[in-house]
């Protein structure tokens, strides 16, 4: 559906509609991974144009798109939302539409309830526009310089109407913990799922990440635990298996709950208590290597146990502080526990609920949540219960001395049936979805499943969506991992039933969305981490590391045409890791698991030994580079020890990098080799669902953890790093 390597100074589209795409930030061209240039299908443009809500279908209704596009503004009595960097020396400038010759007043209401009035209209002529067969004039307006970090709002008000908008004063930058001001930190990366102890349930809980933050923080000196999104999925089976296709990325999944760490539980009844250790007994078993992760099974057992607990009398205290934080999670709490409640009785996809149900704001809902109280206030307790975990988590990061503690991670957005979606439906586009074009490593692009934002309509809400799952995923953490930063300047959107190939970017307002999560970050003293893989333009990466963000470098992908590259051609503001959890463990890489792999899946587009080849020669420049360096590397090529070596030996030279942040796999600590998530596939292979297995094969407790001369030594290599 495109066209390549044609003239960028010729195309086939019609005006009307390239305009109008560009007036919504959908690009028409582009360069692909290969550096040759991509003229986008009139179909795609208008497909995508039509999932915003908008009518592009001939050049007639592009032309009227366009028209609609001025009108609008000119309707509009201030602006949707304005962002702003303090301390910005060059003054920030705002207009107000008031019928033709009307007078206005402005003020501003500050975050903290104060008021000014110091907002200045300037000399600045702009010719009165026919609107709705009404003159409508402008005025423009410039905001104080020295306006504090927040959420503000501007009031306008003029005889014939009144209007109020948001203004957020970001951050310049996000300011670093004081700990990596003069140090680099190195911590352990997990899919926390697979992190378990003889007590888990089958799967990681808050309990073990508790576990492991005080081990690794106490005996193996790191500085944070790096986690996969702990987002929720249905409260119902089938469970998506995939942390980055969650249900909502404002709340969290109910299978991390420790039930051992209810404090209902002490209060329960005996066979209440009896009850709950026969569910848990079931599934605090080992396994065989061969049994994946199921989590339809954990959740069956967790929900009864939870579901007893739930109707353990509150004691006053405890009461007071479940409606303390109902109150500060508001209607977002109240909209995802009732999409939880209904979906127990009309199934996961809100799309073929009742008609009257698919919207939240229905009186049909209000009614159905009245009738199913109970369901929506244990789904409302278990959200509690979780955070209050959390909050032990975090609190047993700051004991141990961990300089940063927990990282979250952010997915790049939501399953399409789900709560959010439901919930956040007016600025989700359902008739699209996000997605990455094909690459060096993905070769037919991806297609995420995921509803995209509608830049405009996002900030026709004040960003209020996006703030509030920022304002969760970093309540309790220390920083904050973003997958696929790069959808803060621009989404591939891929339109329903088309392939990624078919796609398109679409631009949003990066200043707007990076900048607000630089203010949230620094109010949470967090750290802030961009996923910065794939197709990046370059001004990316040092826009982002301006505003104070880390970037990702991965070592397999930290190469130019002669080869890897040396330590110090690193970035400093990074997190550096030798592989990441799109790509097999280290021991797997070395030998060509993920080459078999998307052999065996038909995901290569070339032939499968110009692959081997490619890699051969890849392998080879690793060992010339640490023979280079010094670095021991061990064994006969091609030999068990040689492997092993060779694992410690790239943690080596990754020590020796100036990266910030040094990440190491909890894979690769205990010996795994199988890749946990193929991208590109959805049920051909077994994502996410693969529990920990050691280098022989055998499932494994965080207890095994602990004594493994693996984990210590890969510890042994950043430690000596650190006083060297």
């Amino acid at each position: 559906m495109s066209t390549v390597g044609k003239n960028p100074a010729v195309t086939d589209l019609q005006p009307n509609l390239v305009a109008v795409a560009t007036a919504h930030g959908v690009a028409t061209e582009y360069w692909d991974w290969r550096g040759e240039y991509v003229e986008v299908a009139a179909e795609t443009i208008v497909a995508v144009l039509s999932a915003m809500g908008i009518d592009a279908s001939s050049e007639a209704a592009a032309e009227a798109a366009l028209v609609r596009v001025d009108a609008e503004r000119w309707r509009r009595m201030l602006p949707a939302c304005l962002v702003r960097r303090v301390d910005d020396p060059a003054p920030t400038t705002f207009w107000v539409h008031v019928p033709h010759g009307d007078p206005v007043q402005v003020h501003l209401e500050l975050e903290d309830g104060g008021v000014r009035h110091d907002l200045r209209q300037l000399d600045s002529w702009v010719d009165p526009a026919q609107i709705d067969d009404a003159l409508v004039g402008e005025a423009t307006f410039a905001l104080p310089a020295d306006l504090p970090l927040g959420w503000h709002r501007i009031h306008a008000r003029s005889p014939a109407r009144s209007d109020s908008t948001t203004l957020v004063v970001v951050p310049r930058r996000v300011e670093p913990p004081a700990a990596l001001i003069d140090r680099q930190i190195w911590g352990l990366m997990t899919q926390l799922y697979q992190v378990r102890t003889e007590a888990s349930w089958g799967f990681g809980d808050f309990a073990a990440l508790g576990e492991l933050i005080a081990w690794s923080a106490e005996e193996l000196h790191a500085g944070f635990v790096l986690v996969n999104p702990l987002h929720a999925g249905a409260p119902i089976p089938p469970i998506e298996p995939s942390p980055y296709l969650p249900m909502t990325r404002r709340f969290v999944s109910p299978l991390y709950l420790s039930i051992e760490e209810v404090p209902e539980l002490a209060d329960a009844p005996p066979a209440v208590r009896e009850r709950i250790a026969e569910l848990g007994a079931r599934l605090q078993v080992r396994g065989g290597p061969n049994d994946l992760i199921d989590r339809g099974a954990v959740w069956t057992a967790k929900r009864e146990a939870a579901e007893l607990l739930h109707r353990v009398p509150l004691r006053p205290d405890r009461q007071a502080a479940f409606e303390a934080y109902r109150a500060r999670d508001g209607v977002g709490l109240l909209d995802f526990a009732t999409w939880s409640a209904l979906v127990e009785v009309y199934g996961a996809n809100w799309l073929a609920w009742p008609e009257e149900l698919r919207n939240p704001a229905t009186e049909a809902v209000a009614e159905r949540r009245a009738e199913l109280a109970d369901r929506v206030d244990f789904h409302a307790w278990l959200q509690w219960q979780l955070d209050e975990q959390l909050a032990r988590v975090a609190a047993t990061a700051r004991a141990a001395g961990m300089p940063i503690g927990v990282i979250g991670d952010l997915a790049v957005g939501v399953h399409p049936t789900g709560a959010d979606s439901w919930a956040l439906q007016d600025v989700l586009a359902i008739g699209a979805s996000v997605g990455a074009p094909p690459d060096a490593f993905n070769q037919y692009g991806q297609d995420w499943s995921q509803p995209p934002w509608k830049p405009r309509q996002l900030a026709e809400f004040g960003y209020a969506p996006y703030r509030d799952l920022l304002r969760a995923a970093l309540r309790h953490g220390g920083g904050l991992r973003v997958d696929h930063v790069l959808g803060l300047f621009r989404l591939w959107w891929v339109p329903s039933g088309g392939k990624p190939i078919d796609g398109t970017y679409v631009r949003y307002d990066h200043e707007a969305l990076v900048g607000i999560l630089a203010l949230e970050a620094q109010r949470a003293g967090a750290v802030v981490i961009g996923e910065d893989l794939g197709t990046v333009e370059p001004w990316v990466r040092d826009y982002l590391a301006e505003r104070g963000m880390f970037g990702t470098s991965i070592l397999w992908f930290e190469r130019d045409e002669q080869g890897p590259l040396l330590p110090e051609q690193w970035r400093r503001m990074c997190l550096g890791t030798v592989t990441t959890h799109d790509l097999p463990p280290t021991r797997g890489y070395l030998t060509g698991e993920h080459v078999s792999l998307r052999h065996r899946l038909g995901l290569l587009k070339v032939p499968v030994d110009q692959e081997w080849a490619a890699l051969t020669t890849e392998l080879a420049q690793w060992r010339a580079m640490l023979d280079e360096l010094g670095i021991e590397r061990g064994g006969a090529v091609g030999d068990v020890g040689a492997t092993e070596a060779t694992v410690v030996a790239l943690h080596r030279f990754l020590a020796q990098a100036p990266c910030l942040l040094r990440g190491v796999s909890l894979a690769d600590a205990a010996g795994d080799r199988r890749s946990h998530n193929q991208p590109g596939t959805y049920r051909e292979y077994p994502n996410w669902e693969l529990p920990l297995l050691d280098a022989e094969g055998r499932p494994i407790f965080l207890s095994d953890l602990r004594d493994s001369p693996r984990v210590a030594e890969l510890a042994a290599v950043f430690r000596a790093a650190a006083q060297a």
